[in-house]
């Protein structure tokens, strides 16, 4: 019976280490340290389901930091020579 119970245990904690993670927050008496421990599993569980960028990724948005500085370069030339025009003449 002893050896049952104790396969059983082991089998429990050895088959899904991360349900035994979200198990212990449940048993701590005091809330806020309970709330600090789902804090803690919400942050971990975050980042393994956030993706790792890619290659295409990046380039994308290096592209698209590109275009914005030539709008704004574009701009800034549009400015400057609207600020030459005399207005109300």
């Amino acid at each position: 019976m002893n050896i049952l119970v104790s396969a059983l245990l082991a089998l429990m904690l050895g088959a899904s280490p991360a349900l035994a993670e979200v198990e212990q927050c449940r048993f701590i008496q005091a809330k806020p340290e309970r709330e600090a421990c789902y804090a803690r599993q919400e942050a971990v569980l975050a980042a393994k389901r956030k993706p790792t960028p890619t290659a295409d990724t990046r380039s994308a948005d290096t592209r698209m930091i590109e275009s914005l500085q030539q709008m704004r370069r574009e701009d800034a030339e549009v400015y400057r020579s609207l600020h030459g025009i005399c207005r109300g003449c």
